[in-house]
This record gives structure tokens, C-alpha cells and sequence, in this order.
């Protein structure tokens, strides 16, 4: 196939719903991007604890971030496997906290500081996983983009078809992720690589093929032969069709894959209805016009305990608001470009309609033969994060090849997105001393020493950067050999045994099992069932630390979370009321 000529061009992975072509057949310019307005808030980008081993949860600790409210506790109650299983690997209770919606950029940072990372809690006790529950509208997306820039975050959001939480699909997720952890699936230390990009013809995925997919298959195969990085193997999936693709994707070894294709976003008239955008919009436009939506992913076998890097516009899901609105929409109203950035605005989310994470991977996530996480885009996705932001025209495969080496090494998921995130870091500072430069040089009276196109190049890059997050615990990796956990210990049924790296400390030795109270010896069963029901709200609050809410109540941490694994089993009643 030719080339299209893509060096100056801001190509995007978006695709009519109805049409299903490219809304961009020929992208916009580059200089469209000079018009980018300066962003609102500069995100810090703090990642704690660098100096300890990132996949080890001992040393960074898990915690679960609920709403508040009866669904919150439901969304609790049904991933309880996955809680206890990361409570036994950190070798001490995960963390619970609770938080309403709607949550900005600030509320989100001044959450961090106050409840997350308390200054009067051991640094060594805060969590650097955190596990969002639920949708965009329950938790919000800026409340995820916040905490990602300084700890591992990931989420997870099942929804039935009327709407509803579906909590079914909740506890199949926690038990598959449990499942592989214990069980794994190979005997052997290292996974298959798989990269797949559409070949729909457009400039768009031929650029996700030419820089990104065919350079990172030829690393990983170089370093192969080369001895450097040990995978069973790596291979590019040739597929045109849904059946083609999820036929290479259906082995029983555990695999990373890259897939590059466009997303479905609204058709020219719109989607009927919103229910039908949450189920269609994010959607996989393959070759000759087949799609892989959540009908036709669900139920079937496809990268079982695997791991997936998914680019495409909204793949992940869809924002309230996206970073580019307020610059198509100038562009739109000027009448720039022939109408295509107008065209590309009415794919943006209409007003009133709530924000939703995409359908297709809820179906893959939800499925017990499906990956353990995914990384996908939630927003407009364009070609920017794999090529240079000097030179579009430019490879640089390494910021996506990083994140997918991270994990077919066995790192965990979390870890994947941070050595991406990593890189927003990077530019979003060199973007943020770019506007500091202009204004400096504007208050001294001096021409401005910056270069427009070069912050046009990395407004972009920033952008596109930002909009990647994980779908799924991030603390999830690949059931390889080396990562299975040991079996059952004696004395400790239904308890799981981490890896000897992640040896529960003795401290620990208390953690309290399902079903029962957990009193102590020695006054503790005395305790008032308006105490105990008093702890188990605070708890659920997540506004006190846990060994805060156990002094107070002048129990251990194994009796408090004695008390919590009654009331999930049967309320009050079950404390002792």
C-alpha cells in the first residue's frame, strides 16, 4: 500500500457510527493545533515511593475508592475476593475509602493530601494502587486523572443492559483476577506479544501501523534474538474480520496485545438515544467495515488472563467534557478547515449526557475467559502519543513499547500506565515552561522566545497523552509462573500465601477472615453494638485511617476488619445486634 503523506497532518482514530469511515479521512493540519488554548490547571506529577519496588504491594499498598452511598456498599460486597486476595498479598488490610461524585481537579488533590496520603499516617501505610468502583458519573474522570499523576490507578465499572449496576459482573471480574492469581495458567515465565492494526485504508491507522505497531514488533523481535527480552513470542495478527481477530486472540497463554484501530463516535445525524451511544460509542472499527462492539465481544474467549493496550478513539469510555472542546469549537465557529473541525465537535458528548465508560471493554472485563485489564483512551485519540513532539512525522514507538514490555516483564498493570503517564509528565511541563517563557518575555517587554508550532506540537502531545487510563485493578499482571501465588497456608483457610517478595510481616499475622466477628480476648467481645456499627460506618466513610478507627474503638486492626466481614455478610445482625 502507498503511504498516505502523513508528516503534516493531525490524523484521528474517530469513525462514523453509521458510515463507519474515518470522520477525518485527511486529518486536520498541523498548524490547527497553534490555536490549542493553554490549559486550565498544571497537574502535578508527584509518584511517591520510587526508591521500592513498584510491583511489590508490601512495600506500596492497595486501597479501594467506592462512592458513597447503598451502591457503594453493594460494589464492595461483590469484588470482596479481589479485596481479600490483595489484603493477603500486602500482608495487611486494604484500605476503604468513600467519596462523592462529581469531584473536580481540586477537590480531587485536596482529597489526596488530606485523607489519602495523611500526613499523620506512616508514609510506608499509604496507598500508591488505588481501585476506583463504578462509573464516571459515581467517581469522576477528573477525580482518576488527578490521582494517576501520583499513584496507580485503575477502575472498574460493569453495567447491565437497562442501565442498571451490574453486580453480577462486578464479583466475575473478582473472581477471575482471583482465579489466575492463585491458579496462573503457565508453567511458563514469559507471554506472548500480539500487535494488530486495521487496515482500513485511512491515514490514520496506516500511521498507527508505519510508527507504532510495526516498530514495536521489530523491537521486541530484535530483542529476542538478541537475548535482551524474553517472551514465548511476538507476532503481528493479520485480520480483516471480528472472527480473524478474536480467533488470534483466543489462545490459552497468557498475552499482551497492542491493537490500533478508530473508535465509533455518533453518526452525522446522531445516536437515537443515549443509551445507544453508551453501548455503540468506543467500539473497534476493523477492516471492511466489521466492528468489535460489546455484543459481540461478550461471552467470547479472547486474551484469557491477558493484557490489553487498546488505542482508539473513546475506547475506554467518554468524558463529560473533552480537553479539546473549547478548540474545536473556536475552530468550528470560524468556519476553519472546510467544517471538519465542526464535524468532529458533534462527536464530543452532548450537554446533560452523563460520561460513561465504554461498553466494549466492560464485555471483555466482565467475561471469566477474558484479559485482566486494559488500557484505552478516554477521549478524542489521536496519533500524537507515539510520535515525536519536534517532528509528528517522527516515531516514538518507545512511549507505548515501554508500557507493553512493563507488562509482558510481569509487572502489573498500574505500573504499565505510570511509565506512560510518566511521559505526560515530562510534556506537560516542558508545555507549562513553554507559557511561562511568553509570559515572562510579555511582563520584561521582550520578544516572545518561544516557538508557537513547537508548543502547538506539545499542547497536542499533552493532550492525547492524558487521555489514556486503565480499566481494571491496577494492580493486575500477567498469571505467569513467577507471579502465581502459593497455595493455602495450614492454620489459614481461604487465605492466600503472596510470593516470598511479598511475605505478610508479622504484624500482619491477625488479618481477619470472612464470616467472623474477630473478638479479642480479654474484653473485647464487651464492645457496644452501636460502637462496633459506629467503626464499620467510619470505615466505609474512609475519611479516618483504619488503626485510627481501631484505637478509638480500643480493638486491633484484625478485630475492626472482623467487625467489616460480618457486616458485608449480614448487617447489624451479624455483629452481635
Amino acid at each position: 500500500m502507498t503511504a498516505p503523506d502523513d508528516d503534516c497532518r493531525l490524523d484521528l482514530l474517530l469513525a462514523d457510527a453509521e458510515e463507519r469511515r474515518p470522520v477525518l479521512d485527511e486529518g486536520l493540519p498541523v498548524e490547527a493545533a497553534q490555536r490549542g488554548p493553554r490549559p486550565k490547571d498544571k497537574d502535578s506529577f508527584d509518584r511517591r515511593r520510587t526508591d521500592a519496588d513498584p510491583n511489590d504491594l508490601a512495600l506500596q499498598r492497595w486501597a479501594v475508592v467506592a462512592p458513597k452511598g447503598r451502591e457503594g456498599d453493594q460494589l464492595l460486597e461483590a469484588i470482596a475476593p479481589l479485596i481479600r486476595l490483595r489484603e493477603a498479598e500486602q500482608g495487611a488490610p486494604a484500605t476503604i475509602h468513600r467519596v462523592p461524585p462529581d469531584m473536580d481537579a481540586r477537590d480531587a488533590a485536596a482529597w489526596r493530601e488530606s485523607v489519602c496520603w495523611r500526613d499523620d499516617v506512616p508514609e510506608d501505610e499509604w496507598p500508591h494502587y488505588l481501585l476506583l468502583l463504578g462509573d464516571l458519573h459515581h467517581i469522576s474522570l477528573e477525580f482518576q486523572h488527578t490521582l494517576a499523576t501520583g499513584a496507580l490507578v485503575g477502575r472498574v465499572q460493569f453495567e447491565g443492559a437497562a442501565g442498571e449496576i451490574d453486580l453480577d459482573g462486578y464479583a466475575a471480574y473478582a473472581e477471575k483476577v482471583a482465579r489466575y492469581a492463585r491458579e496462573g495458567s503457565t508453567p511458563e515465565p514469559s507471554p506472548d506479544m500480539l500487535f494488530f492494526a486495521a487496515r482500513d485504508g485511512s491515514t490514520a491507522t496506516h500511521a498507527g501501523e508505519a510508527k507504532l505497531v510495526g516498530p514495536s514488533l521489530a523491537a521486541v523481535q530484535e530483542g529476542m534474538d538478541r537475548g535482551r527480552f524474553a517472551v514465548a513470542s511476538a507476532r503481528g495478527i493479520d485480520a480483516e474480520t471480528t472472527d480473524e481477530l478474536l480467533a488470534a486472540g483466543a489462545s490459552g497463554r497468557p498475552s499482551v496485545l497492542l491493537s490500533v484501530s478508530h473508535g465509533l463516535g455518533p453518526p452525522r445525524r446522531g445516536f437515537r438515544s443515549e443509551e445507544e451511544q453508551q453501548r455503540r460509542q468506543g467500539a473497534l472499527l476493523l477492516g471492511r467495515g466489521e466492528v468489535l462492539d460489546a455484543e459481540r465481544m461478550r461471552g467470547q474467549r479472547f486474551l484469557p488472563g491477558g493484557l490489553w493496550f487498546c488505542l482508539a478513539c473513546f475506547g475506554a469510555g467518554t468524558p463529560s467534557t473533552s480537553a479539546y472542546h473549547a478548540w474545536l469549537a473556536q475552530l468550528a465557529k470560524e468556519g476553519a478547515y472546510g467544517g471538519k473541525a465542526e464535524r468532529v465537535l458533534q462527536s464530543l458528548p452532548a450537554p446533560g449526557h452523563r460520561p460513561f465508560v465504554a461498553a466494549m471493554p466492560q464485555a471483555a472485563l466482565a467475561n471469566p475467559e477474558g484479559p485482566l485489564a486494559v488500557i484505552g483512551h478516554m477521549d478524542l485519540a489521536w496519533t500524537y502519543s507515539f510520535s515525536s513532539a519536534s517532528n509528528p512525522s517522527e516515531s516514538r514507538k518507545s512511549r507505548i513499547l515501554s508500557a507493553l514490555q512493563a507488562m509482558a516483564r510481569g509487572g502489573r498493570a498500574g505500573v504499565a500506565l505510570g511509565t506512560l503517564l510518566q511521559s505526560y509528565g515530562e510534556v506537560n511541563d516542558a508545555l507549562m515552561a513553554s507559557y511561562q517563557l511568553q509570559a515572562s518575555a510579555r511582563a520584561e517587554g521582550r520578544p516572545d522566545p518561544t516557538d508557537r508550532v513547537d508548543r502547538a506540537h506539545l499542547w497536542m502531545l499533552r493532550n492525547d497523552l492524558r487521555g489514556y487510563v486503565l480499566l481494571g485493578d491496577p494492580a493486575a499482571r500477567l498469571p505467569l509462573r513467577q507471579n502465581a501465588l502459593r497455595g493455602v497456608p495450614p492454620g489459614r483457610p481461604g487465605a492466600l500465601a503472596p510470593p516470598p517478595r511479598g511475605e505478610a510481616p508479622a504484624a500482619a499475622a491477625g488479618l481477619a477472615q470472612p464470616g467472623g466477628i474477630g473478638d479479642e480476648p480479654g474484653g473485647a467481645g464487651d464492645v457496644p453494638i452501636d460502637m462496633k456499627v459506629a467503626a464499620v460506618d467510619a470505615l466505609f466513610g474512609g475519611d479516618e485511617a483504619p488503626r485510627a478507627i481501631a484505637a478509638r474503638a480500643g480493638v486491633s486492626l484484625a478485630t475492626l476488619w472482623g467487625w467489616v466481614d460480618a457486616y458485608r455478610a449480614g448487617g447489624r445482625s451479624r455483629l452481635g445486634g
